[in-house]
């Protein structure tokens, strides 16, 4: 049996340093040489790495089409900040910038958020259909990391969640690095992007562990009525389903729909909503999110929150700066600032909805809240493309107006529209878009001449 000698060596003012000697009775171990393996590099990617894929990142980046250079690219697919017409309002700022004069958030907080930001947050959304406590409340970094950890809590490598199609794609891209399937369930846009209730039921098997909704809607811009949200929640109160809530764009509804937060709604399907200052408070890059736990019926028990608490231990928590900002931010910010982004949101998308919905080929579906608007491709009258994702190259390279096509959705032949942008720029690509409609359009007897050709 090969015995050792530990020795402490300290010197001057170095550090003592442990000395290992083996001392080998037996056969002598040559230094660099190991019984059975010959030593060589063999350095590869994880297997987690390979599975992690986002659609949106894997369509955009094969588009490889110059706009036109005689006319400005107009994107209709960036976030709300990139063009400085829809700031966060003052107090937002001036929150953070006391938090940070203070001195007093610069150290790590608990993984899961400090008591009195989890508290702050509890209070703000708190109501008597859906009571709140601080421990109810996991603090991340961003809406996507909040999905993340709800989905890692949720399901097993094998399982398999329910995700709305056409959905946001990070949603697939999580489960998959997981090892969890993913099952699509439709959307109705005949319906105002409604769910398909029979279809998602058919899709509920022994493996499923988790229903996810997003409400409002990215890329629809839809919003669900109470009977819709109630007829979901008979679902999956019938199959014994949680619901993953994504509710980032909760209360950003135009005035003639009401938002409704599901877990108001429920009376016994436990839901984990994911939220975060992003979108309502225009400040994606500063990554705040949270998970809010509602669970009457004690179904998730001390079980999920302690896996949330656990697997919230895997980056020590969001910043600490914005965190100690987030009662001020909650509290402080003025209800015009609301009013106020909305009023552009809603205005923008009359205008998109009007214009797109004039331009032959084209059907928009009107939303009623978010950021978007989602615009079916009557394709038989386009016939030279085959598909969305054609469709949108060609209008980048002919117009430089560049919109998301809906494949990166699930949902091919349609494209959607961000109407996050000026009005000015809103109305320029709209007519950009009814010229190149115009120039390629064919009606019936186009269609079918130009088959005959091929």
């Amino acid at each position: 049996m090969d015995s050792y000698l530990i020795q402490v060596n300290g010197h001057g003012d170095h550090a003592p340093v442990l000395d290992v000697h083996l001392k080998n009775t037996g056969n002598t171990i040559s230094p660099g040489k190991v019984k059975g393996r010959k030593p060589r590099w063999a350095v590869r990617a994880s297997e987690m790495s390979k599975k992690t894929f986002n659609p949106i990142r894997a369509i955009v980046d094969s588009m490889k089409v110059e706009p036109n250079p005689k006319k400005a690219m107009i994107s209709l697919s960036l976030d709300p900040t990139v063009f400085g017409n829809l700031p966060t309002n003052d107090e937002v700022t001036r929150a953070v910038k006391e938090v940070l004069d203070s001195g007093q958030y610069n150290g790590y907080a608990p993984s899961v958020g400090y008591h009195s930001c989890r508290e702050a947050v509890a209070a703000y959304y708190n109501c008597p259909e859906a009571p709140l406590k601080a421990q109810d409340v996991i603090l991340t970094s961003g809406c996507s990391q909040a999905i993340e950890l709800a989905l890692a809590v949720l399901a097993n490598p094998g399982q398999n969640i329910l995700v709305p199609r056409p959905g946001f794609s990070l949603y697939k891209t999580l489960a998959l690095s997981l090892g969890i399937e993913v099952k699509l369930y439709n959307l109705l846009p005949e319906k105002a992007w409604e769910i398909d209730l029979e279809h998602l039921e058919s899709l509920v098997d022994e493996k499923t562990a988790c229903l996810i909704v997003n409400n409002p809607s990215n890329p629809c811009g839809s919003v669900f009525s109470k009977s819709h949200l109630q007829e979901i929640l008979a679902v999956a109160s019938r199959q014994c389903v949680p619901i993953l809530a994504d509710e980032i764009y909760g209360d950003m509804v135009f005035a003639d729909c009401k938002y409704e937060p599901i877990a108001t709604l429920s009376t016994n399907v436990p839901v984990l909503s994911c939220g975060g200052l992003a979108k309502r408070w225009l400040v994606p890059g500063w990554r705040m999110g949270w998970i809010l736990i509602h669970d009457r019926r004690d179904i998730f028990g001390n079980e999920i929150r302690d896996g949330l608490l656990r697997l919230s231990q895997r980056i020590l928590g969001p910043c600490t700066i914005v965190q100690g900002a987030l009662e001020r931010i909650l509290h402080r910010t003025p209800p015009e600032f609301y009013h106020n982004t909305l009023s552009i949101l809603k205005s923008n998308a009359d205008l998109c909805y009007a214009a797109l919905s004039a331009i032959p080929g084209l059907q928009p579906v009107r939303p009623a809240g978010a950021m978007y608007l989602m615009v079916e491709i009557e394709m038989e009258h386009f016939p030279e493309f085959e598909n969305d994702v054609e469709f949108t190259e060609r209008l980048i390279s002919e117009q430089s107006v560049f919109c998301l096509p809906a494949t990166c959705f699930e949902y091919p032949n349609f494209f959607r529209v961000v109407t996050t942008v000026p009005e000015e720029m809103i109305l320029e690509a709209c007519s950009r878009i009814q010229e190149f409609c115009e120039m390629h359009y064919q009606g019936a007897e186009g269609a079918q001449d130009l088959e005959c050709d091929k």
